[in-house]
């Protein structure tokens, strides 16, 4: 017995060291190709860039998984036992693998032997997080024995807290939303500390199979898995039973953001991400968790687009009617056949709809979701035929003109069952407004609509700014000695271009001449004949560096053609440039973000790099503000800028932006038309906002014989600074040191004489140049000969000029 005993008790040990030489092996050759669990210690997620406009506002999201880290410590409790609840009860307890629940699924899955049921698992989080850091979601046995040995090796690694935290900021839970704290975001409109108990239990049945728990798509199911959490959190005693009813008696609701709580701004959104992919790289722009401050304005922002809109519209209706979007039959059911109809991106807000009926004075017509409505004759009168070269057919006398059965078309409603006709505009615009002090730009629309077509036609269209061109002239000339009073002479000049060149003989708008005038006029009337004749006084080297200084243009020819326009740019280039006389002549970079912050709050990106000791304090207690020092070079004297922003007042008040007079408000600015009206422009500003708004066709072509920059661009500068401007208090363009004021008749460019009237003005100059009583300012002599376009036949200087 003694011998059988220990026969049996050899056996044992030699079964025991097998088996222990088994499991050695065994560990032995999965550890081989383990992954490195230590880089769990440096984890660092792939987290949402946040755009913000300058009140706090979410302006764009970037991600290519939306997640919010947020550490343990942030996370409430409540939350964190609704996860324990529902994937792993003895977290706390385990080493990594919980061996209770390994038993229980094991007869779970005996019981199920045979069916079509999914097995069940019996992962704690520690192996939930080996899997999703570490391994695939293969599903073997070899995956499974890896899992449970980095299991042991993470709980010996990290502590609970740690693990959690790991766990709770990388699992998925459907709605795009990685981590917790996302997914509080995207299903309940709330942060992780305002969840409720049935809420934070919501989140908790998700890990298993998010889209399975939909709680629209599939309700009951998210109900039922939700109200399981509850009761498996009151068995743990992590709630009360009066907690676990009023839980399981609130309605599951999914909650959308607020829409007060974001800021639209696609063009000016595109713009910052162009910006912050050229900065840190595709993977750091949508992966990095930037926290991105912008400067704009969400109300000029929805200003601009809005007035910008209405300023196509209404010109695109001056124009004519081009024709339905589509052709549909409706003798059938019209409502699937408009369903079917193409829908043109840029539609909204209008609707789409099918011409049913048509009358003499109405058409009725029939929207999408089946309601009818009518379009009344007076709101069909403006389609006249578009004809080329933006011309009109005949006037519209019955709505059968314009309309016919069956065409597809786009209408705004009035009222109850009555609908306008609109058409998409097929012409483009752009519109940005800056703080001319610093550049931040406050508003941004780059074109009719963004769905329509991402192309910027604020920073990516180069287009030639005609007429808006001249105050770089006319800044160079009043640097070269000029006033705003010398007289110019508005006659014909005829230029020899080179050989094999017809001769160029420039014109003014009008095809008038008006002989001897003011410089001031020049600029207040657009008079192409006195700016050409005043770059060639001046020189066109001098228009060239003028043009590169306010960093309009940065490779200007010199020619004389050039000095009308003929160049190209961009709207915001010459914006910032228009701005640079406002505030001054200092020069500013025109920039659409003021601070760039990594996922921990370090400062990566701060536009405005001053340096301000005293604004380094925790708060404010009373003190004075701090002075911050003006770095900003200079491009032009403070003189030579007023007296530019004072001739550019003059053309609102009496020249060709007039129409914006009405506002009654200091506002300055000029209108730009280039030939045949391809381009239309008017760039101004106010003393502390400067905008700037550009109207053509993307392929160039006519605007349309009688349009120009004072009736397509003028309108909307108007529109937007009369809404921008409301309730702001109305300040005079600031006057600097060295600036002296003397009464000159605004016709002659002489000083005023007792009784001389309505053209009498305050003429800006520096101390000393003014004209004496009975003199005319005559060009002053410029030493270098100014040249021809052709860069090398003298011309004259002077009071003659160029004939």
């Amino acid at each position: 017995m003694i011998r059988f005993l220990g026969y049996i008790a050899g056996l044992v040990l030699l079964l025991a060291i097998v088996g222990i030489a088994g499991v050695a092996f065994l560990l032995h050759y999965y550890s081989q190709d383990l992954p490195d669990y230590k880089q769990l210690a440096d984890y660092r997620p792939p987290m949402v860039t946040r755009v913000h406009a300058g009140d706090g506002r979410l302006l764009a999201e970037y991600a290519t998984e939306r997640r919010v880290f947020v550490p343990y410590e942030a996370i409430p409790k409540r939350l964190v036992n609704a996860f324990l609840s529902a994937e792993d009860k003895n977290f706390f307890e385990h080493p990594g693998i919980d061996v209770q629940g390994i038993a229980r699924a094991v007869v779970q899955n005996l019981q199920q032997f045979g069916s079509d049921r999914r097995p069940v698992g019996a992962s704690t989080i520690t192996q939930q997080v080996a899997k999703n850091f570490l391994l695939t979601n293969e599903v073997s046995i070899d995956r499974k024995i890896k899992e449970a040995m980095l299991a042991f090796r993470i709980e010996r690694a990290f502590s609970k807290e740690r693990i959690l935290e790991l766990y709770l900021n990388e699992i998925f839970l459907g709605n795009r939303a990685y981590g917790v704290a996302a997914a509080a975001l995207n299903y309940f409109n709330k942060s992780l500390v305002d969840l409720s108990i049935a809420e934070a239990a919501y989140l908790a049945a998700l890990p298993k199979a998010p889209s399975n728990y939909h709680p629209v798509r599939h309700r009951d199911a998210a109900k039922a898995r939700r109200d399981w959490v509850i009761m498996r959190m009151l068995e743990n005693g992590y709630i009360s039973a009066a907690e676990a009813d009023t839980a399981l008696s609130e309605p599951l609701m999914m909650r959308r953001r607020d829409p007060e709580q974001f800021t639209v701004a696609d063009y000016y959104a595109e713009e910052v991400r162009r910006e912050l992919v050229d900065r840190f790289g595709e993977d750091s722009t949508y992966g990095g968790g930037l926290s991105v401050r912008t400067s704009v304005s969400p109300k000029l922002q929805d200003i601009a687009d809005r007035v910008l809109r209405d300023g196509l519209v209404a010109y695109d209706r001056r124009h004519g009617w081009r024709g339905p979007i589509d052709r549909i039959d409706v003798q059938g059911n019209w409502v699937v056949a408009l369903a079917q109809a193409k829908t043109p991106a840029g539609l909204a807000p209008w609707r789409l709809a099918a011409v049913l009926e048509v009358a003499n004075d109405h058409v009725t017509v029939g929207l999408t979701d089946g309601a009818r409505g009518t379009i009344p004759f007076p709101e069909l009168r403006w389609a006249r035929s578009w004809q080329e070269d933006q011309k009109l057919g005949a006037e519209v006398r019955r709505a059968g003109d314009v309309l016919a059965v069956g065409d597809v078309v786009a209408v705004e409603a009035l009222s109850e069952g009555k609908f306008a006709l609109r058409q998409i505009p097929d012409v483009e615009g752009a519109l940005v407004a800056m703080d001319p002090h610093t550049g931040r730009v406050l508003a941004m629309t780059g074109g009719w609509s963004f769905d329509e077509s991402q192309f910027n036609r604020v920073t990516q269209a180069n287009r030639q700014p005609g007429s808006s061109f001249k105050p770089f002239v006319y800044m160079a000339a009043l640097d070269s000695g000029f006033t705003p009073a010398t007289i110019i002479i508005d006659g014909p000049i005829v230029l020899d271009q080179g050989p094999g060149l017809p001769k160029w003989k420039p014109s003014n708008y009008s095809h008038e001449f008006y002989g001897p005038q003011p410089m001031r006029i020049g600029i207040e009337k657009s008079r192409n004949l006195m700016t050409v004749r005043l770059a060639a006084m001046v020189g066109m080297p001098k228009v060239v560096e003028y043009a590169r200084r306010f960093g309009v243009m940065d490779d200007l020819q010199p020619l004389l053609s050039m000095s009308l326009g003929a160049g190209e740019t961009t709207l915001m280039r010459l914006t910032a440039g228009y701005a640079m006389m406002v505030n001054g002549g200092k020069q500013i970079a025109p920039h659409l973000i003021d601070r760039i912050q990594d996922r921990n709050g370090r400062t990566l990106y701060r536009h405005d790099m001053r340096p301000c000791e005293a604004c380094l304090v925790e708060g404010w207690d009373g003190q004075s503000v701090p002075q911050v020092p003006d770095l900003r070079e200079e491009v032009v004297e403070p003189v030579t800028a007023y007296q530019m922003t004072s001739m550019l007042q003059g053309a609102v008040l009496r020249g060709t932006g007039r129409s914006i007079a009405a506002l009654k408000r200091p506002l300055a600015g000029k209108t730009g038309t280039t030939n045949e009206s391809f381009d239309t422009w008017f760039v101004g500003f106010s003393p502390d906002l400067a905008v700037g708004v550009f109207v053509g066709f993307d392929q160039p072509r006519t605007l349309g014989a009688r349009e120009a920059g004072s009736t397509v661009a003028a309108p909307i500068f108007k529109a937007f600074m009369a809404e921008a401007l409301d309730g702001t208090p109305s300040v005079p363009f600031r006057v600097p040191p060295g600036v002296q004021f003397v009464r000159i008749d605004a016709s002659t460019g002489q000083l005023a004489q007792s009784g001389d009237g309505g053209a009498v003005i305050l003429e800006a100059f520096r101390p000393g140049t003014a004209p004496e009583p009975g003199q005319v300012d005559m060009p002053p002599a410029i030493g270098d000969a100014a040249t021809t376009g052709d860069d090398r036949a003298p011309v004259a200087t002077g009071l003659g000029g160029l004939y």
